[in-house]
This record gives structure tokens, sequence and C-alpha cells, in this order.
């Protein structure tokens, strides 16, 4: 069966589809330079628990000096220290075998999902609904990756959107590439972060055992399961000697994992087109979306973050699309919710950059 058409089979006929047919509006200028607001909302909203996700262009950053910046040594010396492993990693592939490079393609593969059809697409955004096979298999691939906890994670994520691009936005991409790449990790957040983030509804969150659970005991969880497993398996199932174990499959994989997911926070803020709206930072970066398997179509994600595919174009350099629709193929994932081809040209028309072609 053609590509195409697989795509539509699994995409349709096996779960029901939520299809937002109108995209919420923003502050918009309109002819004679006037600020009009419309509702961000749609009359009956299609995710009632989510509302905090949602880009809130009235709020501005406070006037005044910025604080002084708090460096976290521990994180310095502990990333410096990851990096220059991984680093030291590459050189031993040649001389790895196959099955610990294999290895660590898997676990890339497998924590990449825990981040993005995880803590993403189903925690932050409540973009699909999971069932507890699919949400186990998800906390367990999302401890694999160590980037914190979903609880914290969706936090921050829910902030980045609704006050992206400013003091309260926890990776501001305006205060550089470095920056919002692991900078924002290796200092103290800004006094804004807090003020905001802790103002926002997790409700849902806090009510989600496996979050509440995972949260409890996450420090001994990553100590095995990012660094202990992923070292363990290729010395004791196929005679990996350990360092190959350690540099290529934990060291290099972990920071490869980490890097990919930190290009959506500064490579696509900063580089690429924005079809669907020219009024915000994020872009279209196909190469990002390549590394993170999917999540580069940032510029289209920032205007719909509601839609389980971050995406227009669906499988399109989008593995973890077609992940989500393999699981709702076999009953595990539902009510995913997509954004209608109306909306979306609707949206370009409006706001977009003229860089969008269709098909």
């Amino acid at each position: 069966m053609p590509a195409h058409l697989l795509q539509e089979e699994i995409s349709s006929s096996y779960t029901t589809t939520t299809t937002i047919t109108a995209p919420p509006a923003r502050l918009l200028q309109n002819g004679g330079g006037k600020l009009e607001k419309t509702p961000l909302y749609l009359e009956e909203d299609i995710r009632p628990e989510i509302r905090d996700d949602i880009y809130d262009p009235s709020y501005q950053d406070k006037e005044g000096p910025n604080p002084k910046l708090e460096y976290v040594w521990r994180n310095i010396i502990l990333m410096s220290l990851l990096h220059l492993g991984a680093l030291y990693g590459i050189t031993w592939i040649p001389t790895c075998k196959m099955y610990t490079l294999l290895w660590a393609f898997f676990y890339y593969l497998i924590s990449a999902l825990g981040v993005t059809a995880g803590a993403h697409r189903l925690w932050s955004h409540r973009s699909y609904k999971a069932r507890l096979p699919l949400r186990l298999f998800l906390i367990i691939a999302n401890t694999m990756a160590f980037q914190n906890d979903v609880y914290e994670w969706a936090r921050d994520h829910r902030a980045h959107h609704k006050f992206s691009e400013t003091h309260a936005d926890p990776h501001n991409s305006r205060r550089g590439f470095f920056f919002s790449h692991v900078g924002w990790l290796l200092v103290r957040k800004h006094p804004d972060v807090k003020e905001k983030g802790g103002l926002l509804n997790l409700s849902d969150l806090k009510a989600e055992k496996l979050l509440v659970f995972q949260r409890r005991y996450y420090k001994p969880a990553v100590l095995l399961m990012c660094f202990i497993l992923p070292t363990l398996v290729p010395c004791y199932c196929w005679g990996e000697t350990f360092p190959h174990s350690l540099l290529v499959a934990t060291f290099l994989r972990y920071a490869v994992v980490l890097n990919a997911t930190w290009l959506v926070n500064s490579a696509a803020h900063l580089y690429g087109y924005r079809p669907y709206d020219k009024t915000i930072n994020p872009r279209e970066n196909l190469l990002v979306s390549l590394g993170a398997v999917g999540e580069g179509f940032h510029n289209y994600h920032h205007s719909f973050p509601y839609d389980y595919s971050a995406s227009e174009y669906r499988w399109h350099i989008n593995f973890t699309t077609f992940f989500i629709d393999c699981m709702a193929a076999v009953g595990l994932a539902y009510d995913r919710k997509k954004v209608s081809k109306a909306a979306v040209l609707a949206r370009i028309k409006r706001t977009g950059d003229e860089s969008y072609k269709s098909g």
C-alpha cells in the first residue's frame, strides 16, 4: 500500500480525531494600526482542562534592569563532563560492536519519544489521550531521557508557550542562541519565570498518579534508566567492553538526545520560515525536526499548540506522529486533536510570511 494511503488509513480509520475548525485568535493589528482582540478560545473548548499553553500577547516584560545571573556550578560541571565524555565517545565508534550502535540508536529513539510523545504532546498540551499501557511506556521512556520529570518539564513548557520570548519564558530565545539552547539550565531561573510559572493551572498534572510517582522516585529511576541500564546491557548481552558501553551507548547517546531537544528551543526559534505566523519567533526547521523526531515544525506548533501532530503534514519528517498514529491503530491512543485545513489556511492568510507552499 502506498505510504500516503497507509497514513490516511491509520490516521482516520481506527479512532476518532477531534478536528478544530477555527484557530484561536490573538491581538491583531488592523489596517488603521489599532489592535483588535478576539477570544483565544472557541465557544466549545476542545481541551477544557488546558488553558495555559496558549500565547498571551498582552504580557510584557517589566521595565528596569535585569537581575544578576546566578550560575549553577553543579550543572555547569556536570554538563561539561557529559559533553567531554560524549566527544571522546565519538572516537570509540569505529571499534564499537554493531549491536552496541544499534542499542544506542534504539535507546535514543525511545527516550526521544518519552519527551516528544510523552512530556510534550500528551502531558504538556493534552493534544491526545493515552490508555494506561501507553502512559506507562511513555513515563519509562521519559525517565530514560533524563530531561527533568514530566511535571517540571510540562510546567516550564506551558510557561514557554504562554509567555514566549519574554523573561517569563524559561528559555527565552531573545537572550541568544546559547542561552535558549543550554544556558538556561546553567543559571538560576529569572524571577519572572518563577512568578508566572507559579500561577499556571497544573491541576491535571498533579492529578496524574504516574507523574506523582515519577517525581517522587525520579533520582534513583534516572540513575537506573539513563545510565546503569544502557551501560550494562551491551556488556552482558553481547560482550561489549565497558568503555565502549559507557562512552557510546550512555554518554554520547544521552548528549545527542539532549542537544536534539535543545535545538527546538534555540535553532527552531531563530532559523527558518514563518509561514503560519510571522509575528512570533518560532520557525519551521526541517533539520531540527529530523533530529527531534518531528518537533521542528515550530511555527505551526506555536500557532496551533493543541494539534497532536505538531505539524500540518503529519508523518512528514515526524516519527512522533507516526508513533502516536500506530498507537491509535491498536487502541492505545485516542481523541487526537487536529486543526482543519480551512483553519490553517485562514491563519496563513492572516498572519503568514508568504513562504507557505501547499502540499
